[in-house]
C-alpha cells in the first residue's frame, strides 16, 4: 500500500497537456488596506518545476497556458519568486532543498535523515539566496519574511519547512554529536514566514493510491521512473531544461560537476529507499506519518484551497466530472466518485461518500485541512486567525487548472492577485 502513486507522474503528464474547461476562481476578500510587503515564494508540486528551469520559459508551471503568472503578478506591485525543488523528491528533503535556495547555502538534509535513507548528506550549493537577507532585520528593524504558496505536493512541502523552521528537530541535532548540524534543524525561526496558502494539496493523501495499487502500475512506473531520472540526469540538459534534484542519492549530476554515482548501483538503492519519496508522502501511511509529525505555527497564518470538478448525479449517487474538466482524467475522476465505503487497514481512515467529489486527482475533502490539526471556515467576513487553518471556499475546477492549465486568464489572475491582497493585509 505505501508504494502506490509512483503512475501520477503519467497521469499528471497529460493533465498539462490536454487538460480544458473554465475555472470559477472565487478569492476571499482581503481586508482593506496594505500592512506588509512581503515577498511571495511559490513552490511547485509534484513533477513540477520552478522559474528558473528552461522548460518554464515555455511552458509556466505558474500560469500554465495563461502566461507566466510570476511576470503579472511582479507587473501588478508583488515581489515573486518561483522555487525549483526535486520534483519527485520527498517532502523533507524538498524542504531542505527550499531552505537552501532561500538563503543561498549548500543543502543539508541531516545526518539522522541520510544515514536512514543511504543518501548523501550534502546536495548542491546555492551560492546566490533565492530571496536576499531573508530571516535578517530590514532598515525599521522589521524581520524579513515571506509568504509561501504551495500547488499541490508544493504544499506539503511549505508545511514540513514551516514545521522545522518553528520547531527544529532534536534528532538531527543528536546525531550531528556537537557537530555541524542545519540551522533548519534548530528551530526557533517561525518569525521568518508570516502566511502558507496551500493549493489543491493533498493534505490526508487521497484515495488515487488504491488505484494505482489495484492495476498495479506502482513497479513498472518506479522503476521506469529511477532509470529514466539516471538517464537523463546524467545529460547536458539536466538543470538546463529540467531538473530532478536527485543528485544526493546520484542519480543526477551536481550543477557544474560530474559526480553521479555509478549507473545501476545508483538506480538500485534509488528503488530500495523509494519510501524517502513524494510518492511515498502521498500514500495514506506516508501522508499519516508526515501528519503525525508536523503541528502548525502559532505565529503563522494558514490558508487552504480545495479543488472540486465534479458534480453528483443524485439517481445513482455517483459523483460525475463536469463538462469543462480535464477530459483525460475523466476515468480516474469517475473510478474516485464511486470507489468508497471502505477502512483503510494501515491508517484507520474511513473513506465514505464525502470523499467523492475530487479535482480529477484528488478528494476534494482531503485538500481542506490536516484532520488533525485545528481549522476555521474563512469567507473573508472576518480578519483570519493565526495558528489554525483558514479554510477558503472550495474552487471550481481540476487540479491543472488550479495553476492555469487551458484557464481563463482574467479568472486565474484575479483569483492569484486577490489571494496576494489578502496576504499584504494580515499584520
Amino acid at each position: 500500500m505505501k508504494k502506490a502513486f509512483s503512475a501520477l507522474s503519467v497521469l499528471l503528464a497529460l493533465a498539462i497537456v490536454f487538460s480544458s474547461g473554465a475555472l470559477d476562481l472565487q478569492a476571499s476578500a482581503a481586508e482593506p488596506g496594505r500592512r506588509n510587503a512581503y515577498p511571495f515564494v511559490f513552490v511547485h508540486g509534484y513533477n513540477g518545476w520552478g522559474g528558473g528551469e528552461g522548460i518554464n520559459a515555455v511552458a509556466p508551471y505558474w500560469g500554465g497556458t495563461t502566461g507566466d503568472l510570476m511576470k503579472y503578478l511582479s507587473k501588478e506591485g508583488y515581489t515573486c519568486y518561483s522555487a525549483s525543488v526535486g520534483p519527485i523528491s520527498s517532502a523533507w528533503d524538498r524542504a531542505c532543498e527550499l531552505y537552501a535556495q532561500l538563503m543561498g547555502l549548500t543543502v543539508d538534509y541531516g545526518e539522522a535523515h541520510s544515514k536512514a535513507h543511504n543518501h548523501r548528506r550534502f546536495g548542491r550549493t546555492y551560492s546566490e539566496p533565492l530571496f536576499p537577507g531573508w530571516g535578517s532585520r530590514d532598515a525599521d528593524g522589521r524581520i524579513k519574511k515571506v509568504h509561501l504558496i504551495g500547488h499541490s505536493f508544493g504544499g506539503t512541502t511549505i508545511r514540513l519547512l514551516t514545521y522545522l523552521m518553528t520547531y527544529g528537530c532534536p534528532e538531527e541535532v543528536k546525531a550531528s554529536k556537537g557537530g555541524k548540524v542545519s540551522a533548519l534543524f534548530t528551530g526557533g525561526k517561525e518569525n521568518w514566514i508570516r502566511s502558507i496558502t496551500t493549493i489543491a494539496t493533498p493534505q490526508n493523501s487521497a484515495t488515487t493510491y488504491k488505484l494505482t495499487k489495484e492495476i498495479l502500475l506502482y513497479e513498472v512506473s518506479t522503476v521506469f521512473c529511477a532509470f529514466t531520472c539516471a538517464a537523463m540526469g546524467r545529460t547536458a540538459l539536466h538543470g538546463r531544461l529540467y531538473d530532478f534534484h536527485l543528485e544526493q542519492f546520484g542519480l543526477s549530476n551536481t550543477p557544474g560537476a560530474h559526480d553521479a554515482d555509478a549507473y545501476f548501483p545508483a538506480v538500485f538503492n534509488y528503488l530500495k529507499n523509494s519510501d524517502d519519496s513524494c510518492v511515498y508522502d502521498l500514500t495514506p501511511e506516508g501522508t499519516k506519518a508526515l501528519n503525525d509529525r508536523i503541528r502548525t505555527s502559532p505565529n503563522v497564518y494558514y490558508f487552504s484551497y480545495a479543488f472540486d470538478a465534479t458534480h453528483k448525479d443524485a439517481l445513482v449517487g455517483m459523483t460525475w466530472p463536469n463538462a469543462t474538466s480535464n477530459p483525460v482524467l475523466a476515468p480516474v475522476c469517475c473510478w474516485i466518485g464511486h470507489h468508497y465505503n471502505y477502512t483503510d487497514k494501515t491508517t484507520g481512515q474511513v473513506y465514505d461518500d464525502a470523499w467523492k467529489p475530487n479535482d480529477m486527482l484528488c478528494n476534494t475533502i482531503s485538500e481542506t485541512y490536516p484532520f488533525d490539526e485545528d481549522h476555521v471556515d474563512y469567507d473573508g467576513s472576518a480578519a483570519p486567525r493565526k495558528g489554525v487553518w483558514n479554510v477558503c471556499p472550495t474552487q471550481k475546477g481540476d487540479h491543472g487548472q488550479a495553476v492555469g492549465l487551458m484557464e481563463d486568464a482574467a479568472k486565474l489572475r484575479g483569483f492569484y492577485a486577490g489571494h496576494a491582497a489578502l496576504l499584504r493585509s494580515v499584520e
